[in-house]
Formats: C-alpha cells, sequence, structure tokens
C-alpha cells in the first residue's frame, strides 16, 4: 500500500484489509497528536453499549447521537477523551477548554462546563481508551502496510454508528485504493 498522506493530527489510519488485529480490524483512527515521542489516536468506528449519560452525565445530553461511549482504542480504556467539530466561524483562541487538533476539531477538555461550549460546536463524541504508538512504532506498520494513511474530514469525527466509516473513507480516496472498500469482512465466505 502507499501512503496517500502525511501522518499528522487530523490525519486518518485506516485499518488494511489484511490487519486483523481485533482491536484495529476494519477501523478508523483519527490521529489527535504526532510527535517523535510517539502518536495518539482514536478509533472512530467502534460505538459501545455504555451511554455517556452514564459515565459523564453532565455532557451526555450533548454529545452527537447515538450518544454513547465510543472504543477509541485498548490503551488506558478508564480514560475518556472527547472530540468536537466547532461550528463554521469559531474561533479556537476564544474558547477555552479546547485545544485545536486540525481545522475546526479539538480535544475538549471533560472538567469544562459543557453549557459554555455546546452552542459553538456542532457536535462531539466521547471515547473511552486511545490508540497510541511510541517513537517509530506507528512507521513501522505504516511500511508493513497495515495502515493506510488519508487526510481526515472534521465530519468524520461524527459519523453515526451505522455508517460504514471504513469502507467510506477508502471509497472517497479514488483508485486504486477505493478498490478495497470492496474487500469482503471474511475472505473465506467469498
Amino acid at each position: 500500500m502507499r501512503q496517500e498522506a502525511e501522518v499528522e493530527p487530523g490525519s486518518l489510519l485506516v485499518a488494511a484489509p489484511t490487519l486483523t488485529d481485533s482491536n484495529f480490524q476494519r477501523t478508523v483512527v483519527y490521529l489527535i497528536d504526532h510527535r517523535s515521542e510517539g502518536t495518539l489516536g482514536v478509533v472512530l468506528n467502534r460505538p459501545s453499549e455504555v451511554a455517556v449519560h452514564d459515565v459523564l452525565p453532565a455532557w451526555g445530553p450533548h454529545v452527537t447521537r447515538p450518544q454513547a461511549v465510543y472504543i477509541g482504542g485498548p490503551v488506558e480504556q478508564k480514560t475518556a477523551l472527547c472530540l468536537a467539530a466547532l461550528r463554521t466561524g469559531e474561533d479556537l483562541a476564544t474558547l477555552e477548554g479546547v485545544v485545536g487538533v486540525r481545522g475546526p476539531v479539538a480535544l475538549v477538555d471533560l472538567d469544562a462546563d459543557p453549557d459554555a461550549l455546546v452552542p459553538r460546536v456542532r457536535g462531539m463524541r466521547v471515547f473511552a481508551g486511545y490508540a497510541g504508538w511510541g517513537s517509530r512504532q506507528l512507521a513501522g506498520e505504516i511500511d508493513r502496510g497495515d495502515w493506510i494513511v488519508v487526510p481526515g474530514l472534521p465530519d468524520d469525527v461524527l459519523t453515526p454508528s451505522g455508517v460504514d466509516l471504513w469502507g467510506r473513507v477508502l471509497r472517497r480516496q479514488g483508485m486504486p485504493t477505493a478498490l478495497l472498500a470492496t474487500y469482503p469482512v471474511d475472505v473465506h465466505r467469498n
């Protein structure tokens, strides 16, 4: 697989069809931070059965439907991260409790007051845990062909659970990468 984009905050890591690790099979990971020391991201397409209002009652009514906690990755699953997409025209510099990731997407401080932030965002998603890589670890996995790196869109962060985000992201890459979206879940049943 060839690398489509730079590895940077706001990029997506799309699991190659051949990546069979149960934590990452057919996942789309949104990168929040990428430095020489390592990389941090969250899996966008793994909703859990846990409602946000059960674990973060103040935030529950404000998150994008489904109002479930998403499984952000296998690392520190008792840690909650929240991503928000700001409304058009909102300035990150004037908002307290957020750290910009890329464009209108920001990491939200869950200790902040949700009522002050809610009118200024298009949507929010809460993740339990995250995906993390040490120095050069991700580069090795990309070189091995485990991940396809593509530019992310702000709406990817808010994609509803019934949408095949993995297939959608692959299809929008053009040929030949778009063909990977047709790869069967189980090649033995093809």
